[in-house]
């Protein structure tokens, strides 16, 4: 898949982000949250790095939050999790 169609998508910022940074060793936000779609991701053709650790990408992202955002964690974590799940579905569509 071309990298400018993969740039036009919604969400784009944050997972091609996650993957520089997955595929640089980098324990960033946004490499957890393309943890988080590791595997839709993969199903529709993108390399996503194995990252290895024994605690799930859900709560070491969810951790995270919480130390930068206090008490809006979860709503922090809920609207970068929407916007994983729009670039998963626009990739869906241009990438079937």
């Amino acid at each position: 898949m071309d990298a400018s169609t993969l740039a036009a998508l919604p969400g784009a910022d944050l997972v091609l982000k996650g993957l520089r940074d997955l595929q640089n060793g980098i324990d960033s936000i946004e490499a957890l949250l393309v943890q988080i779609g590791a595997s839709n991701l993969r199903s529709h053709g993108l390399a996503v790095p194995v990252a290895a650790s024994a605690v799930a990408p859900e709560h070491r992202l969810y951790m995270r939050l919480q130390k930068e955002h206090g008490t809006a964690a979860h709503s922090r974590h809920n609207a970068l999790v929407r916007r994983l799940v729009s670039f998963e579905r626009a990739l869906a569509c241009v990438n079937p």
